[in-house]
């Protein structure tokens, strides 16, 4: 009998209603290329090795799992462990993939790279593996984001890649999506479109989160080893949800663990002050494929808001919507200021400064910790903060 990883999504890229790929008839066939080369080569020993070279040589895996005793006991009930992928070259989850899709090119015979980037963190991570491989690579980034994760900016650039700022719209992730797109569109013979995330049409929603899965095989191999017991509850941030597809795939089929998925609210509920698309979203289509997504009156995808650059994205990953409907996996919500203080409070108490984005799942453990004080929680620490410090020190001060 297969497993949910061997068998989901189906042959279009389905995750029961969820997915697809919904494309302009000039990329169908680049997509149908790339199908074929991810199905090829993820079953080729000479491709396998080659990533776990990469991995083990280069990025520096496996990353290990960190026992938070002071945040545990800061926060007065479960034990709270933390899976270290800000521990990873670049400084995030984002490499994983990032590496592979440049392998993955370099196999195809492409001598590009195009994406886009919220956070810069996927954008560097791509430059990383473009300077790796000797391929040319374009990012797409919004002026906001530009202008909140500058430092990464300037990585991208040292990389050597060509940043395209994106002034159109809210001039954040969506555009920034919009305008990658747009030019692929005309160079889908040479480049290949690394997407960031467990998003867009098929392949890339099962290709990232393979990808990525190492991350949650890694963890569950090491949490066993730490405690002789599986964690109770396993949670990550969500915005298009790369990061927690890959913990999440360690543990999807062992129904004792509970599943959580960590989005931002933001400053409030109101469409427009947040980003919590699993929680108040419905079922539409965005960038090539249909999955959950927080539109406005007009149906068009809704502006949306949050501190933190990475989950800034109206839509989800469509594996998200089908793990929300068939029950395996809980979305909550974590506000700008819950993650503001989870990010002082990790920096001040474990010498750890995380991404602000995953500062949203460090909110939501010490938050469910209070409840739960015979459990563990193992959360991802999905990236560092060196990203985000001026923003936060500028913005919010030193948090005293």
């Amino acid at each position: 009998m297969s497993t949910y990883l061997e068998s989901t999504p189906n042959e279009e890229g389905f995750f029961g209603e969820y997915g697809g790929a919904m494309l302009p008839p000039p990329l169908i066939p680049h997509f149908k290329e790339i199908n074929e080369a991810y199905q090829r080569l993820s079953k080729s020993k000479e491709f396998l090795d080659d990533l776990k070279y990469i991995r083990k040589h280069f990025q520096g895996r496996p990353t290990p799992v960190s026992h938070l005793k002071n945040l545990s006991k800061l926060s007065g009930g479960a034990q709270i462990y933390a899976k270290r992928e800000d521990l990873n070259h670049t400084g995030a989850h984002k490499l994983n993939h990032c590496m592979a899709e440049g392998l993955l090119a370099k196999h195809m015979g492409k001598t590009k790279l195009i994406a886009e980037t919220g956070a810069g963190q996927h954008g560097v991570a791509l430059a990383t593996a473009a300077a790796y491989f000797g391929l040319e690579c374009e990012i797409h980034m919004g002026e906001v984001d530009i202008k909140k994760e500058y430092p990464n900016v300037v990585r991208m650039k040292l990389l050597g890649a060509t940043v395209v700022p994106v002034g159109e719209g809210a001039k954040t992730l969506k555009e920034a999506v919009d305008s990658a797109f747009g030019s692929y569109i005309g160079q889908a013979d040479h480049a290949l479109f690394g997407i960031g995330s467990v998003v867009g049409p098929h392949p890339f929603p099962l290709m990232v989160r393979n990808f990525q899965s190492v991350v949650g095989h890694e963890a569950r191999e090491q949490f066993l080893e730490m405690t002789g017991e599986l964690p109770d509850m396993v949670a990550a941030c969500v915005g298009g949800g790369s990061n927690a597809m890959g913990l999440f795939a360690g543990f999807i089929e062992d129904q004792s663990v509970e599943l959580f998925g960590v989005e931002p609210l933001g400053t409030s509920s109101k469409l427009g002050d947040h980003a919590a698309t699993m929680t108040y979203g419905q079922d539409g289509d965005i960038h090539g494929f249909h999955t959950k997504v927080l539109v406005d009156e007009n149906g068009d995808p809704a502006p949306v808001n949050t501190l933190a650059s990475g989950l800034d994205y109206p839509g989800v990953g469509p594996e998200h919507a089908h793990l929300q409907k068939i029950g395996r996996v809980s979305y909550k919500t974590a506000d700008d200021k819950e993650s503001l203080d989870a990010f002082y409070a990790l920096s001040r108490r474990e010498g750890i400064i995380p991404a602000l984005e995953s500062a949203h799942a460090v909110a939501f453990a010490m938050r469910e910790a209070k409840n739960h004080p015979d459990k563990t929680i193992l959360l991802n620490l999905s990236g560092r903060g060196d990203k985000d410090l001026d923003f936060v020190v500028e913005t919010y001060g030193f948090g005293e």
